[in-house]
């Protein structure tokens, strides 16, 4: 897989899978524009680690549930480096509540970063993919978005509208040479399951048939390839990446 000359805008990429799905796609050859909200600390951080690494790299601030900013974020991909080739939709959040006592600020939140976030950055970018008759986007979903969890109704809501949103994008800009797919982790590492008590870690790695927490690299690795043109005839699916949790 080789990205050279292909230019990637990846969403809530300051950190954790975001810039992990950045680093790997950067190695391979591709212009990086990094993209979290105005506050983000780590954002530029990032972006100096992937130039050292001798890395082409936009920064475009911005938060994805406001069109000007998303449109201003797929203007500094091509004004900077003369297209936008790839999009992955990563900025998520979760505001975890049992459904009946999650208040309906936790509910928009989640829904409108999650998934209206996603839908008006397919829909800037996409324009800009018709125009070259080429693109590949890829959304991050997740497990919880194809069979529910408890506590989570705002979130696997959010994922499941994203994998319809997914197909539906697939089959509409097709014939545009544009392909749409999603990638639905599991348990992946991260700040969150680092602080989990050592017993409820072991309870949930005994749901996991391979073992262990999946890692952002694993993630990355699928995403990367669904980019690539090597998956050029790969449109419209949802691949878990889970470690056989759910099958």
């Amino acid at each position: 897989m080789q990205f050279n000359g292909k230019t990637a805008l990846i969403t809530g990429s300051a950190r954790g899978l975001g810039k992990a799905i950045a680093i790997k796609m950067a190695s391979l050859g591709a212009n990086i524009v990094l993209n979290d909200i105005p506050s983000s600390e780590s954002l530029d951080e990032t972006a100096e680690e992937l130039r050292k690494s001798g890395c082409k790299v936009a920064v475009a601030r911005g938060d994805v549930r406001n069109q000007d900013d998303v449109r201003a974020m797929v203007n500094t991909a091509v004004e900077t480096f003369g297209s936008l080739d790839i999009l992955v939709n990563n900025a998520g959040v979760t505001k975890d509540k049992p459904l009946a006592m999650m208040s309906e600020e936790d509910w928009d939140l989640v829904l409108d970063i999650n998934l209206k976030g996603a839908f008006l950055c397919t829909k800037f970018a996409a324009k800009q993919m018709i125009r070259q008759k080429y693109g590949r986007i890829v959304n991050i979903a997740s497990v919880a978005g194809r069979y529910g969890n408890r506590g989570q109704a705002n979130y696997s809501a959010s994922k499941a509208g994203l994998i319809g949103l997914t197909k539906s994008t697939a089959k509409e800009f097709a014939p545009k040479g544009i392909t749409c797919n999603a990638v639905a982790p599991g348990l992946i590492q991260s700040q969150m399951t680092d602080v989990l008590p050592e017993e409820i870690r072991q309870k949930y790695l005994e749901n996991i048939p391979l073992g262990r927490f999946g890692t952002p690299e694993d993630v990355a690795n699928v995403v990367a390839f669904l980019a690539s043109d090597e998956a050029a005839y790969v449109t419209a699916q949802v691949i878990d990446i889970d470690g056989g949790l759910v099958m």
